[in-house]
């Protein structure tokens, strides 16, 4: 099934239609305000007789709630948006597959990770396919391949793109506007502000009400400038606690809020058996880099300050790229990252299930120094073959080899690399 081009051509448009092909039902799951309902309704045109609900409406809504098995009996495509709005439909939808097992009978969008809601009474295993749907990223904003994590595999150390001209500024630029597709349409300033205040006050009234007991939204929204403040770093439960003043298993149900519903992401630190002074403390992302840059209040004037610490943010930025080309990469692959307790690290570690290993660091400056693979000399001591290539990302505009499977790239790679 392929649906019309839609304003910005989104890489998940392939991955829905092969899973429709063959799947029952097909969730589209992501964040509020990144296109899911879009990209979902583009299927209603090739998929007749289609219909759809949309959960936001106050009447649809009460009508799922009144009688959902009725609700889902249909006999061609079936899209129910914002499917958390009224879980009791996911038993009806299960009864509804089970009788009538054809491919392609419902298309669900959804605002929060559905596999993690309370009061979700059935995940239908077997017999649906999740695909997430992330902000937009820079390919799909620049029209560019988007093959960074199949081309660091494909090619390793001799990945090579086209010559860039883009500079510190230009990335922050592109760091700050994110990829939520109503900011990247306004004009940076007051207007592309305006969308986070209401973005981040719509969530804090309304979207983790949905998944979660919000006693204290004060704290929370604290909360979430505390995150901003420490993005790309370890998130370490006790000093976040002290620091907003929350409990700790208050704490913990927030971040596990913010987290169900895209907000922030945890990536899990990496070990293998060969390094076993690895630190296990998940670092925290958030999904939006335009998101955590306004928490902290974040501009390109601020940012020319020689003491102004943009490295979390275009950190944030550089590994929210790749954590988008993980959902539509060739090969799946487990993005992690690297510390052990001798201080070395790694922001990004990606690892095929074959073992094959390929590291990442991100760097905020213009020029590459050898200390900047100091952690990625050590993974590749630790693993021999299985190391295929360490990349560091930085702000200037050269390719060079740093010895044995070690390049700088310009971060611009990560949307201009495409694999061989």
């Amino acid at each position: 099934m392929e649906p019309a081009v839609d304003l910005y051509p989104r890489h998940a448009r392939a991955l829905v239609a092969d899973a429709l092909a063959d799947t029952r039902v097909v969730v589209i799951n992501g964040a509020r305000q990144t296109g899911k309902s879009t990209l979902a309704r583009l299927f209603l045109s090739v998929a007749p007789p289609a219909m759809a609900y949309f959960l936001d409406d106050a009447a649809a809504r009460d009508a799922a709630q009144s009688d959902p098995m009725g609700l889902v009996r249909h006999d061609g495509l079936l899209l129910i948006d914002e499917i958390q709005r009224v879980p009791e439909l996911m038993l009806a939808i299960k009864f509804e597959v089970d009788r009538d097992p054809r491919p392609g009978r419902f298309l669900l969008t959804g605002s929060a990770r559905l596999l993690g809601l309370r009061d979700l009474p059935d995940a239908l295993p077997g017999r649906s396919e999740t695909i997430e749907l992330w902000p937009l990223s820079q390919g799909e904003i620049d029209g560019a391949p988007d093959g960074f994590v199949d081309a660091a595999f494909s090619s390793g150390p001799d990945l090579r793109i086209e010559p860039v001209t883009l500079n510190r500024t230009d990335y922050l630029d592109r760091a700050l506007r994110g990829g939520y597709p109503e900011a990247v349409r306004r004009a940076a300033g007051r207007r592309r502000t305006r969308f986070f205040e209401s973005y981040l006050a719509d969530l804090v009234s309304r979207d983790l009400l949905q998944v979660s007991d919000i006693e204290r939204p004060k704290e929370l929204r604290r909360l979430l400038g505390v995150l901003a403040a420490t993005t790309a770093g370890l998130s370490v439960p006790h000093r976040i606690s002290n620091d907003v003043g929350l409990p700790m298993t208050t704490l913990r149900r927030y971040l596990d809020a913010l987290e169900l519903v895209y907000v922030i992401r945890r990536v899990p630190a990496w070990s293998s058996n060969l390094t076993t002074r690895a630190v296990g403390t998940p670092k925290l992302l958030f999904t939006d880099s335009g998101i955590a840059g306004y928490l902290v209040r974040m501009t390109l004037a601020r940012a020319a300050h020689p003491l102004a610490n943009i490295g979390p943010i275009l950190e944030n930025f550089a590994i929210g790229e790749i954590a988008r080309q993980l959902t539509w990469a060739c090969e799946p692959a487990q993005l992690a990252h690297y510390r052990d307790r001798d201080g070395y690290e790694v922001d990004a570690v990606l690892e095929y299930d074959s073992g094959d290993v390929v590291g990442v660091e991100v760097k905020a400056a213009e020029t590459v120094r050898t200390d900047d693979f100091r952690g990625l000399r050590r993974l590749h001591r630790r693993l021999g073959n299985r190391f295929m290539a360490g990349f560091v990302l930085y702000a200037g505009t050269q390719q060079l080899s740093f010895g044995d499977r070690l390049t700088c790239l310009p971060l611009a790679a990560l949307w201009q690399a495409a694999p061989r």
